[in-house]
């Protein structure tokens, strides 16, 4: 009887310490799940944060500037209507030009159009030190894959840019050149000239703030689904 009693006494301690073991793993692992999903829902917020930050910051920053280049502009109907006949007329005008620079900044892709504009002045460069840093700047800056400011060109013409640069020239950017320019005349001008923003230059109206057509390419569909898929951790 008594080996008996011992031998429950020590199955019933095993059980025991089996089922308090237990209960402290199964415990940890709950509260670690909980701290990983606090954690998931602290990152998932303040990204959201950021992308909208980023979004109020484009859309306060491009409202403002094209309202104040619309109070201070005395581009007279006459000379807006030139612009419409060809798209050389609108970039050789000053006052063009930053028209359609602010245009383009209301579509977020204003690297077109800063691209040109560095591209006519890198053709003024005369020192060959000052040709090969200028040259390297604007691959860096517009060309190469991943640049802050990349344009949209095709692989052929990127490939000839990036050996023509190796040794660069004056006339290093011309393929590139060419292709942002037949973009823009092709598809930005065409927009442009049915824009409020021309309009009203032509019938001499005040100027209008100008609406956003885009996101900002910092803020996209992809990252934001991600983020308010999770929107009930939040609350």
């Amino acid at each position: 009887m008594e080996t008996t009693l011992v031998f429950f006494s020590q199955l019933s301690m095993c059980e025991s310490k089996e089922k308090t073991f237990f209960k402290l793993v199964h415990g940890l692992g709950k509260e670690e799940t909980s701290k990983e999903a606090k954690i998931r829902a602290k990152e998932k917020r303040n990204r959201l944060s950021l992308l909208l930050q980023r979004h109020e910051f484009h859309e306060g920053t491009h409202s403002s500037t094209s309202g104040d280049w619309a109070k201070h502009t005395r581009v007279s109907p006459e000379e807006a209507v030139k612009w419409g006949e060809s798209f050389d007329k609108l970039l050789s005008h000053k006052d063009g030009l930053e028209a359609f620079t602010r245009f383009l900044k209301t579509e977020f892709s204003e690297e077109n159009i800063e691209f040109w504009i560095a591209c006519e002045e890198f053709k003024k460069s005369k020192e060959p030190q000052q040709i090969t840093l200028k040259a390297k700047a604007i691959y860096e800056k517009f060309i190469q894959n991943d640049a802050p400011q990349e344009v949209n060109l095709d692989f052929h013409t990127k490939e000839i840019t990036a050996k023509s640069i190796t040794q660069p020239t004056l006339q290093s950017f011309d393929v590139a050149q060419s292709r942002v320019y037949q973009l823009m005349e092709q598809d930005s001008y065409t927009r442009f000239l049915k824009s409020d923003m021309y309009l009203d230059l032509t019938e001499g109206r005040p100027q209008r703030p100008t609406n956003l057509r885009r996101r900002s390419r910092s803020f996209t569909y992809n990252e934001f689904q991600d983020v308010k898929s999770d929107v009930a951790i939040w609350l």
